[in-house]
């Protein structure tokens, strides 16, 4: 059975724009959805119909195969051995001859926008702050180096007065056929490399770009409870398009600066505090700063060891997007004391006489293991 014509199946004129395609096929695949009508074998068929043909017709690459061959376009080769085609083929054929031309078309299409105009580059900013600052968050203005589009054109590229006008190699199109044979080969037009338009009366100050470099000044909000490493996206904020093309995006990556007191991980603090030893005797007590720039009090009981630590529930970090922080850690370090007068070594001197294995249970305990394995080594031999 023959098929019909994709046109007639759309219900649209064979001169129909893109837009009128694309309506027709949304109003068809409404009224024949098969959802909207259960157990209907004609509107599932019919419902087929329209997406094949939508399927055709919505690709420019599709469409002017469609034209120039109908059907055949899309059929494998028969036993006459004629010039058959796949379903991808025009699209293949096109992605190896682009190969050849140096114009791939994945980037032609993502750099371009539909009507040929470039996209501008996303640009990177490296933003270096305190953990004072990320603890608190803040809004920090930053100046880069950029292009915007250019006052004097609007970003059209062309001498105010007058406007680009379209390609007549490619009809506005960007890119242009070449008969070879059965196969039709598409790349990017040579006169107006794929834009579709031509300035003829270039702007002054870009000279038909559309957009000049300048300093700009951009404030960034940075939230309470960033990480180093964080990366903050600022959508349109980077270069500018081509003639009028979109901007790019711009990525600031966030470091934080060593701290003089305190390390990070994650959310937690962590401080390493130094006590005499009297004080980790005797026990007593310090003063702690927190990252808020406040004090703290912490309590040290007697016989306290190198190594301990006490744990300040939320007088950490602030967790990013939640309202639960982490905590601060204090690490404690017996000082050893250092250049001791004359007095202070007797003193020393008359506190290991009465030193004993209740007043040194770790030394006395490491010492009884130690004679333990020589005299395990001795029994042995």
């Amino acid at each position: 059975m023959a098929k019909l014509d994709y046109y007639e199946v759309l219900a649209v004129e064979r001169s129909a724009s893109d837009g009128q395609i694309k309506a027709a096929f949304r109003k068809l695949a409404m009224q024949f959805h098969p959802d909207r009508n259960p157990g209907d074998h004609t509107a599932e068929s019919k419902f087929k119909e329209i997406n094949e043909a939508y399927d055709v017709l919505k690709d420019p690459q599709k469409r002017a195969a469609y034209d120039r061959f109908g059907h055949a376009a899309f059929e494998q080769a028969g036993a006459g051995g004629g010039p058959g085609f796949g379903n991808d083929f025009s699209d293949f054929m096109t992605d190896i001859f682009d190969t050849f031309f140096g114009d791939a078309r994945g980037g032609a299409r993502g750099a371009r926008s539909a009507s040929g105009r470039e996209r501008g580059a996303d640009l990177r900013y490296n933003l270096e702050i305190t953990l004072e600052d990320a603890f608190t968050g803040k809004t920090e203005t930053i100046r880069i180096p950029t292009t915007t589009a250019c006052t004097t054109c609007s970003g059209s590229g062309a001498k105010p007065g007058s406007k680009p006008r379209q390609c007549s190699t490619c009809g506005g199109a960007g890119r242009v056929r070449a008969a070879q044979g059965f196969f039709s080969i598409e790349r990017t037009c040579p006169a107006c490399q794929g834009r579709g338009e031509v300035i003829d009366d270039p702007c002054p100050d870009c000279s038909g770009a559309g957009r000049i470099t300048r300093e700009r000044s951009l404030s960034v909000n940075i939230p309470a409870g960033v990480e180093d490493g964080t990366r903050i996206r600022l959508t349109g904020e980077g270069e500018a398009g081509l003639r009028g093309g979109p901007s790019g995006d711009l990525y600031i990556f966030l470091s934080i600066k060593p701290h003089p007191l305190f390390q990070r991980d994650g959310a937690d603090l962590f401080c390493r505090v130094p006590i005499s030893m009297v004080t980790a005797a005797l026990g007593g007590a310090f003063e702690v700063p927190t990252v808020e720039g406040k004090q703290h009090k912490v309590e040290v009981p007697e016989g306290t060891q190198t190594g301990k630590q006490f744990r300040l529930r939320g007088k950490g970090m602030p967790i990013l997007r939640s309202r639960d922080t982490g905590d601060l850690y204090i690490q404690v370090v017996v000082e050893t004391p250092q250049k001791l007068t004359k007095r202070q070594r007797e003193l020393l001197a008359e506190f290991d006489q009465e030193s004993s294995r209740d007043t040194h249970p770790e030394s006395a305990g490491f010492f009884s293991r130690v004679k333990d394995f020589f005299e395990g080594l001795s029994g042995s031999a």
